[in-house]
């Protein structure tokens, strides 16, 4: 097995064990490996696969650690940090486009993000080189392993790109690594480069992968054709940015069309119950990340840290499945927002309100009190909330048995609506789809504020940035956040961690 020593980049990663067993673990510089992998053994091809999608579900590395949703969070003008004002207050200073300053700079959640982020990465890279090896002992005439690999390795470069978007949307222009070996040698791109390298992925390998919704892929909730499409359609909306000529906005609708055309997907009829246990694996989802307490009272489960307990309401409930840490609250203006529109079902799907009961929207006449706390915070994210009563009995950590929502059908459907209007098209059909499920009238000749307004309202309070990186690409987050201090060409993105920059000095440049 090959040595690997660079691995030196990624500090939190020498903590980590082996994320599939055997697999994707490497051996210390000058050791042997314990036992070796029998690559000839083609049903044990899929056990890379599996160990990449166990680590993007875990906090560190991972998609789920609760610093890198407060630092991805708080950057819009949706949430707040929320929780007491000293507890990890670097978050206030990243709310108000502080970067360059001390608290920032240092701040350890930093080079927590980059490690989790290009930790999966690095995964990434490491199961492709086992995908390799099994190939290799792929016996000529065997088409259906080889079919069979090539989709393997589609669904693990997906999530190495995907991973790529995310790191870049936080820290910019930063390495696109593809080779582990040197990981302390490559340079910075571009974000535009990162995201032509992300469409490039996808050109290379969705017709590779299964031509299925993921709820009905052979290992259920595997990335499908239609996740890359989205992928590449949300990389090229970037390039796109707020100019209608751009080609890139051709690439968004022939994308999102291929999705739509292939009847596979559907709005989940009720946006509310979307986001708790009725909702999991649902015919919108493109992509999810997958919980199970497996239905027991104890004992194991598979549990995303505390991803929805740092959302959780805060107070006199600890202790209770109905409470957290009090982070991430949503801001007045969102409130302001869904209720001059009168969106009173994604109002109460996203805005859980101290010192109510839930019982007006739950199928129980008790409902479950939200309680306030010291801090004066009167909202938390109902998007992180199941009821108690949709709980395995017995279970009562905050959000247990639940699903981190990742890429939905709403999302093509409203860049769909988006690049047809840049396009000179009319965009109503896809725009109002989604109107419609929340029980808003119908818009006729939409125009582009209108999907834009309705993006906000669809994806506020969640956990990717959407409401963040919509303002970057449209030009338009030095008019809306300049309260909070953002000065365009300068305030984007944060710094890379000076850990980081030690270690690969062309991080410097």
């Amino acid at each position: 097995m090959k040595k690997y020593i660079n691995i030196a980049l990624f500090s939190s990663l020498i903590l980590l064990g082996s994320c599939s067993k055997d697999f994707l673990d490497r051996p210390k510089e000058n050791t042997k490996p314990a036992q070796t992998i029998d690559y000839k053994d083609l049903s044990l091809m899929y056990q890379p696969v599996s160990g990449v999608y166990r680590t993007a579900a875990k906090a560190a590395p991972g998609f789920v650690h609760w610093v890198d949703l407060g630092i991805r969070g708080v950057r819009g003008d949706d949430l707040n940090k929320g929780s007491s004002p000293s507890d990890q207050s670097a978050l206030t200073d990243i709310k108000n486009f502080k970067n360059s300053g001390v608290s920032v700079q240092s701040f350890w959640g930093l080079n927590n993000c980059w490690t989790d982020y290009y930790g999966i990465i690095f995964y990434c890279n490491e199961a492709l080189i086992e995908l390799d090896k099994f190939a290799a002992n792929i016996p000529a005439g065997d088409g259906a392993n080889l079919t069979l690999n090539q989709r393997y390795k589609a669904e693990v470069r997906f999530m190495r790109a995907f991973a790529h978007l995310i790191v870049s949307r936080v820290f910019g222009a930063v390495p696109i690594l593809t080779d582990n070996p040197v990981i302390n040698e490559i340079g910075k791109s571009s974000v535009d480069d990162i995201r032509k390298f992300i469409i490039a992925e996808m050109d290379q390998t969705y017709n590779d992968l299964e031509d299925k919704a993921p709820r009905e892929a052979q290992h259920v909730g595997s990335i499908t054709k239609h996740t890359a499409l989205l992928l590449k359609a949300k990389a090229a909306s970037d390039l796109g940015k707020n100019d209608n000529a751009s080609p890139y906005w051709d690439m968004v609708l022939d994308a999102t069309n291929q999705v739509i055309a292939s009847n596979k997907f559907t709005l989940f009829a009720d946006y509310y119950e979307l986001f708790k246990r009725p909702g999991k694996m649902s015919t919108e989802t493109l992509y999810e990340i997958q919980y199970s307490d497996f239905g027991t009272p104890s004992g194991t489960a598979v549990s995303p840290d505390a991803f929805f307990a740092f959302q959780g309401p805060s107070g006199p409930q600890q202790g209770s499945p109905i409470s957290g840490w009090g982070f991430l609250t949503p801001s007045q203006k969102i409130v302001d927002f869904l209720t001059a529109r009168g969106d009173q079902i994604r109002l109460k799907t996203t805005i859980l309100y101290a010192g109510a009961t839930t019982a007006t929207f739950e199928s129980t006449p008790s409902g479950d009190k939200i309680y306030g706390n010291n801090n004066g915070d009167r909202y938390f994210n109902g998007k992180a909330y199941m009821p108690h009563n949709q709980m395995t009995a017995g279970r009562t950590s905050y959000g247990s048995d639940n699903n981190v929502r990742v890429l939905r059908y709403a999302d093509v459907l409203l860049l769909n609506a988006e690049a047809k209007i840049r396009k000179g098209q009319n965009g109503d059909g896809p725009l109002n789809l989604v109107r419609q499920r929340v029980g808003l009238t119908p818009i006729l000749g939409a125009t582009l504020q209108n999907v834009l307004d309705e993006r906000r309202a669809e994806f506020a309070c969640e956990w990717w940035g959407e409401r963040y990186n919509d303002l970057i690409r449209t030009g338009t987050a030095a008019t809306v956040l300049k309260e909070y201090g953002f000065v365009a060409g300068q305030t984007e993105y944060l710094p890379i961690p000076q850990l980081q920059k030690d270690l690969n000095p062309n991080l410097n440049k």
